[in-house]
């Protein structure tokens, strides 16, 4: 089922084996190297091309193979490829990591780890530890096409969307015409130094330099200017073939220290018109442009709820009538109030329930329906409103897939070097998962074979849930990303891994797993952190270097996951729920917990749902829907805020009862609308919370007052579980 090319045309593109955008790492930090869109019978061959004088390093003789730069500065790695021979671009700054724990950092060190240490329970949650990236600045760029005397207001706004270069149509408004890309770096939350000692470098993508010059335009390296502070970089719109990419980190050096370097942003800026440029004279007054922020998620999804189905327990239904049964439940899914679906594996398998063992990954579990009625039921699904997740796996096959049968019982079987093996003989695996072989990424018929996959199931969804995704190589998952976005920019890519990476922002992932917040919440519900620590959860995600456009999944059980009233109580299960509503991320329910169900993945107790918690999820959603500053744009602050129980005439704050102070948090959420405050009450009793900030009496998510007075005439909060109330400014 080989597709190379276009997936939908199958014609070849052009340079379609470049292995992907420039790389910034560090010395030591090592990245994989593959031919994009490969052909498995043709020979690519690997070479370094331009390094600094003092290098040593090389690159392997396979076709997929790793490059580690062993002193700073700019490294060109050549591929001769079927297609010409390509350049890529590695920018490689002086060590930044030595002696720190990586293990929630990069992607590559997370593989390499020694997955005999224990199961899946010994990937720590919580990262509290010296981290990998700690310190590291952000960045973000922006760009514009602009004109004549417009063009040189460096401090203007950038726009996205359509931009007309031209004027009157003359030489000198030709000439003028620029690309300007802008770039905002921002220091570490915890770092002393300011924007300005920030500094920015930026890479011109190696494919659109390539396609530049194969089409006879000046090289936009060679059309580029750098502004005197080094934020803005401008290009001559004649040198923009039909797209232009620009990348760039900012670096933050603190005295006496290493260099560290930002998670790289990316801009594009494409030519809508074709005939613009004929090879010779440039008319601007013809040429429009479009410029993207390649890694913004979609813009749903910062509006967007997930719902996680676990498939094979959603409904009690015969073999073969899941989807259907499913389907059947679309409306009241959606009358609740979330607009996008995930469902768990939906593809054949080896009988497991969870599905992740999969052994077809071009059809559809007979146990849940065929293919049609896969597809019905995402046809439902988007009738009514709502966007389809679908469950990706890219580590592993089961056991009992073709391949791995014939490569177990034949050490000469084609399909052999298709997996990972230990020295044992048994192949590659993570956490003593018996069922499943870890494919070799390194192998192109593995490659073609996912891409292949990629292109069947892409078209029909949504977005894809990247199960493993620490376990894959990067590499891979920019391919995936490039390959979809291609064709729609609003396809989501959402990253399993825990703990989470801010390098998987960098061209690959959309949105991920927060499990830094998950664990917390567990923790405060436990009674063994303070509420308020869920601030430091979501502040965690900027000191590790995760940029501002990243976006968050935010939960409290999953299909993995022990259900959260079963562990912490039903008060407790009541705020963390709301929390995952009011702090700023993507919120998601997992199927039952809307109506209070206790088994993890036990068939859905449909018939005995608890209407008001349902009623609570209802309002919640309704609330966050209303206003936008509790959504992932808003903006968290602190306030001061003080607790007392039930007892209005208590004072000071006392730990006795069923309230203690370290059981409520209020905060702050705001955008350029309005402004919000916040209290959550993880207590099996009422609160009331006293914020030094005026604020409204009626609470936005339950449409009542829930202002009363103690026994000193002060104002305070009444919070069951989750109070929000208008900020007064």
């Amino acid at each position: 089922m080989t597709q190379q090319g276009d997936p939908h045309t199958g014609a070849p593109r052009v340079g379609q084996h470049h292995p992907g955008p420039p790389r910034f790492l560090s010395t030591g930090e090592t990245t994989e190297l593959a031919p994009r869109d490969p052909d498995p019978d043709a020979s690519y061959r690997w070479r370094v091309a331009d390094a600094p004088p003092d290098s040593d390093a090389t690159v392997g003789e396979g076709p997929v193979t790793e490059f580690t730069p062993d002193v700073p500065g700019r490294f060109l790695i050549g591929l001769d490829a079927p297609d010409g021979d390509h350049r890529l671009t590695v920018r490689a700054f002086a060590a930044e990591y030595a002696g720190v724990d990586v293990a929630g950092g990069s992607g590559t060190a997370i593989r390499d780890r020694d997955a005999d240490a224990g199961d899946a329970d010994a990937i720590s949650y919580a990262a509290h530890r010296e981290r990998e990236g700690e310190g590291r600045p952000r960045i973000r760029l922006d760009a514009t096409v602009e004109l004549g005397d417009e063009s040189a207001d460096v401090a203007g706004e950038s726009r996205s969307g359509s931009d007309r270069g031209g004027g009157d149509g003359s030489e000198s408004d030709a000439e003028a015409a620029e690309v300007v890309v802008r770039a905002t770096p921002t220091p570490n939350p915890e770092s002393a130094l300011d924007a300005e000692e920030l500094a920015v470098r930026f890479v011109v993508d190696d494919r659109d330099v390539e396609t530049a010059v194969a089409t006879g335009r000046t090289n936009p390296r060679d059309a580029m200017r750098r502004t005197d502070d080094g934020r803005t970089l401008r290009i001559d719109a004649e040198a923009v073939p039909d797209r232009l990419r620009v990348h760039a980190v900012a670096v933050a050096r603190e005295p006496g220290g290493d260099p560290r370097v930002s998670v790289a942003d990316a801009v594009a800026v494409k030519r809508t018109t074709a005939d613009a440029f004929d090879g010779g004279a440039f008319d601007a007054e013809m040429s429009t442009f479009e410029t993207v922020r390649l890694n913004d998620p979609p813009s749903w999804a910062a509006e967007t709820t997930v719902y996680e189905v676990y498939v094979r327990t959603f409904s009690d239904t015969e073999e073969g009538e899941a989807f259907d049964a499913l389907a059947e439940r679309i409306p009241e899914i959606a009358d609740l109030g979330v607009d996008t679906v995930w469902l768990t594996p939906v593809l054949q398998h080896d009988g497991k329930p969870h599905g992740y063992n999969i052994t077809d990954f071009f059809d559809t579990a007979s146990d849940l329906g065929d293919r049609d009625d896969y597809e019905a039921l995402v046809e439902t699904a988007h009738d009514h409103g709502m966007r389809v997740l679908f469950d990706f796996v890219a580590n592993h096959t089961a056991r009992d897939h073709e391949w791995f049968e014939d490569a177990y019982r034949n050490p000469e079987s084609p399909y052999r070097d298709r997996y990972e093996w230990q020295e044992s003989g048994e192949p590659g695996t993570y956490f003593d998962w018996e069922l499943i072989a870890n494919l070799n990424h390194a192998n192109l018929h593995v490659r073609r074979f996912l891409l292949d996959v990629i292109d069947e199931w892409a078209p029909l969804v949504d977005g894809f849930r990247c199960d493993m995704a620490w376990a894959v190589p990067d590499a891979f998952w920019r391919e995936l990303r490039d390959r979809v976005k291609d064709i729609d920019r609003e396809f989501l890519l959402m990253d399993e891994t825990i703990p989470y990476i801010p390098d998987f922002h960098e061209g690959m992932f959309d949105v991920h797993f927060d499990a830094t917040l998950y664990f917390q919440l567990r923790q405060v519900g436990r009674g063994a952190a303070p509420a308020k620590s869920v601030l430091d959860a979501v502040a965690q995600r900027a000191e590790i270097g995760f940029p501002d456009h990243a976006g968050f999944l935010q939960y409290i059980e999953n299909h993995d996951e022990t259900r959260y009233r079963v562990e912490c109580g039903d008060a407790a299960a009541a705020a963390a729920g709301a929390a995952t509503f009011v702090l700023p991320g993507v919120p998601m329910i997992y199927a039952g917990q809307e109506i209070g169900q206790r088994g993890r993945r036990d068939a859905i107790a449909w018939e005995h749902a608890r209407e008001e918690v349902r009623d609570r999820y209802e309002r919640l959603l309704a609330a966050r829907e209303v206003h936008p500053a509790l959504g992932p744009d808003g903006d968290l602050d602190r306030v001061d805020y003080h607790v007392a129980s039930g007892d209005l005439d208590e004072r000071p704050i006392a730990a006795s009862g069923d309230v203690h102070p370290e059981d409520v948090v209020a905060f702050h959420r705001s955008d350029g609308d309005e402004s919000l405050i916040v209290a959550l009450n993880f207590a099996p009793e009422p609160a009331s919370v006293a914020v030094e900030t005026a604020h409204g009496n009626r609470d936005l998510v339950t449409g009542e007052s829930c202002v009363v007075v103690d026994g000193e005439g002060r104002e305070r909060i009444r919070v069951d579980e989750v109070a929000v109330v208008r900020a007064e400014t």
